[in-house]
């Protein structure tokens, strides 16, 4: 919604109605700040991610000031990425260390001085929060975190620079294997000696943790370990969308359809992006939701397509008939 709504009190009804507008139009302005973002166009991202925030207590909407902080990082206006920085961290009691200081949106931040204060704000915090936790444990699930995700975080910066088939991008994914075999070996030894642990143990992202490395072990192993998250989650030591990715990807490499419709390829010869086949997708929303995912629509338009099932139907229908032949 380009145009804002001015609020003339006329009566209760003109009241709820205005009120829902006000509501649909930070959803409209999040997504249009993220799609500017996912195009690279930094600056009106950050400045749209402002239009959304005014009027926000500094305690609300901590994923979309951080995500604020980046789209500023990134468009090199610093000052503004660290007051969204320093809102969720004081006020927000935001504890994601290994995410912050691997994430390379900002990266432009950390010869600032300011930087250092922002990471002390987010280890205490994240000392007070895990201060009932196993710490030997959760350091551990720390450094394996960081090791799975600093390298990922390198791939879109290095394809972009050399090419998707290049020798520096075969290089850096041989890098990524090498890193996540021996992060397996971690994660597998505590699995097998003490089970799929809970965020009372080992904190949200230690349990987290646990899934990104499964999530990215070969097929085997997935199916070794697959019944015990699903475990976990009906115990409340795992969560729902983090299993429903795990079940889509052991699907399709398995020749089935996913359920959830979270893992997304494209077209080798048109390069499209696409929603992978589902073995239901008049009904997609209603599996997303049951497990706490968002609508498909929006989980997609952070590819930058759109979601539209008949053309997901002929996809899957072509794609069959030549599989078949």
């Amino acid at each position: 919604m380009k145009t804002r709504i001015l609020i003339t009190v006329i009566g209760l009804l003109m009241f709820n109605q205005t009120f829902g507008q006000e509501k649909q139009t930070y959803s409209e302005l999040i997504k249009e700040a993220w799609d500017l973002y996912d195009s690279k166009e930094y600056l009106k991202s950050g400045e749209k991610y402002a239009e959304a925030l005014v009027g926000m207590k500094s305690t609300e909407k901590g994923r979309d000031r951080y995500n604020a902080a980046c789209s500023w990082a990134l468009a090199n206006n610093i000052d503004a990425s660290f007051v969204q920085l320093f809102k969720i961290a004081k006020n927000g009691n935001y504890t994601n260390l290994g995410h912050i200081t691997t994430d390379s949106d900002l990266n432009s931040l950390h010869s600032d001085k300011r930087w250092e204060e922002v990471i002390r704000i987010v280890t205490k915090n994240k000392e007070i929060a895990e201060k009932d936790l196993d710490k030997p444990l959760v350091a551990t699930l720390d450094l394996i975190f960081k090791e799975d995700q600093s390298y990922r975080r390198q791939i879109g910066e290095i394809k972009e620079k050399y090419g998707r088939q290049s020798e520096e991008m075969k290089a850096h994914w041989k890098i990524i294997g090498e890193k996540d075999s021996i992060n397996l070996i971690k994660i597998e030894k505590i699995l097998n000696e003490r089970g799929w642990l809970g965020t009372d143990i080992i904190g949200r992202q230690g349990n987290n943790t646990l899934f990104l490395v499964i999530q990215h072990s070969d097929l085997e192993t997935q199916l070794k370990y697959l019944p015990m998250m699903r475990e976990a989650v009906t115990k409340g030591n795992a969560r729902g969308s983090s299993l429903a990715l795990l079940e889509d990807r052991v699907a399709l490499r398995q020749g089935k359809r996913q359920i959830y419709g979270s893992q997304i390829h494209t077209d080798k010869d048109t390069k499209e992006k696409y929603v992978a086949p589902l073995i239901d997708p008049e009904n997609v929303d209603v599996k997303r939701s049951e497990v706490g995912l968002g609508p498909l629509a929006d989980y997609v338009g952070r590819f930058g397509f759109t979601w539209d099932l008949e053309k997901h139907k002929e996809r899957v229908k072509k794609m069959e008939a030549e599989k078949e032949n």
